[in-house]
């Protein structure tokens, strides 16, 4: 078998070990919606991975829509990042931070005093949010974002970003526009039903998502800035509608030309997902002219398959980094793979986050 996933890559101005990228995954560990020594821990465990991105992480109050997630917009959270980047600089690792403005995807219970939860439309997610106040909680119907609502909340990005890399020591950014969080609720018709700039057309849909990249990326640097996209993705609410493929071209090339470190496609087909067709990963794969990001359910043969064949040049693993902190190396000799426990994804403390073994 090829080790082209372990082979160095150049990513922006940043020199990656190898091609294993840590998918970004939600773990609610940060007390406060700040990041302590056991993330900075559960962190540097990981550090093998040639690029890491963190877990969601708000550039708002208003995006802090789940129990514990953590934040980049106060001087409390980039001192507590600071602690997570300086752990993996010093294990010899690359780390960007995934900005996630929660969007509709929210409650309340969950939100900072002051902070409002929003969305492009007055359009409610189905189902139920958990809170540790009250348990599971009807999703409440957001409120309708106005044109200077959308105006601060694209600068609240852009300050995140300059905090996070000036401040807090990160590498860079990834845009979270996928899986239903604010970004994507503009881009899909299912939340945004917009009749103004900001939505309708396929240039009004994507235009936040455009307008976040441009302004984070003149802040710090395109090759400092990735975006994640879930095409055909229904987590929260989202759907797809008869322009889909012709708005992710559109996106695709929109962002590709600010010149962006990296485009992350996911695909969690694997998962139960609808499968992102083949035409709509081409697509983007020949609009977008970055770095390509592959996502959804590989493993060693099948990310050597696709990255000879020219599909993407890095490959993204989440789940399977829970309980293997050394992955890199346990996909390196062929070791069977620990399987990680579902009920301690989310839950306070260090169980089923920093307590898997550590041999690779």
């Amino acid at each position: 078998m090829s080790e082209l996933l372990f082979s160095p890559y150049r990513l922006g101005a940043l020199d990656l070990s190898n091609r294993v990228v840590m998918a970004p995954m939600t773990r609610s560990r940060s007390a406060g919606n700040v990041p302590d020594e056991r993330v900075a821990t559960y962190y540097e465990q990981r550090s093998e991975a040639g690029l890491i991105i963190t877990e969601g992480t708000s550039p708002s109050p208003n995006g802090l829509g789940y129990p514990r997630i953590p934040g980049v917009f106060s001087a409390a959270q980039a001192q507590g990042w600071s602690k997570v980047t300086a752990a993996v600089h010093g294990a010899g690792g690359r780390i960007f931070v995934q900005l996630m403005h929660t969007g509709r995807v929210g409650h309340p219970l969950n939100l900072p005093d002051g902070a409002r939860l929003l969305g492009p439309s007055a359009v409610a997610a189905p189902g139920t949010m958990y809170t540790d106040a009250q348990g599971l909680q009807p999703y409440p119907v957001p409120q309708a974002m106005s044109e200077d609502a959308i105006v601060e909340a694209i600068g609240e990005f852009e300050r995140a970003a300059e905090l996070a890399v000036g401040a807090a020591g990160f590498d860079g950014v990834e845009l979270h526009g996928a899986n239903g969080y604010l970004i994507d609720q503009f881009l899909n018709t299912a939340s945004n039903q917009r009749s103004d700039g900001w939505g309708g057309s396929l240039e009004g849909r994507s235009r936040f998502a455009v307008e976040v990249a441009r302004r984070v990326a003149a802040r710090i640097g395109a090759g400092r800035v990735g975006l994640r996209i879930s095409p055909y993705g229904v987590f929260n609410g989202m759907a797809p509608d008869a322009e889909h493929d012709a708005l992710y071209g559109h996106l695709a090339q929109a962002v590709g030309q600010l010149g962006l470190a990296y485009i992350h496609v996911v695909d969690h087909s694997a998962m139960g997902a609808p499968p992102v067709k083949d035409e709509v990963k081409a697509l983007i794969r020949e609009r977008f002219r970055g770095t390509y990001v592959l996502s959804g359910g590989y493993d060693r043969e099948r990310a050597e398959r696709d990255l000879a064949a020219g599909r993407g040049e890095l490959v993204a693993f989440g789940r399977p980094f829970l309980a293997n902190p050394r992955l890199v190396s346990r996909l390196r000799r062929g070791a069977p793979l620990a399987a990680p426990d579902p009920a301690t994804f989310y839950t306070p403390g260090p169980q089923g986050y920093t307590d898997y073994p550590l041999e690779g």
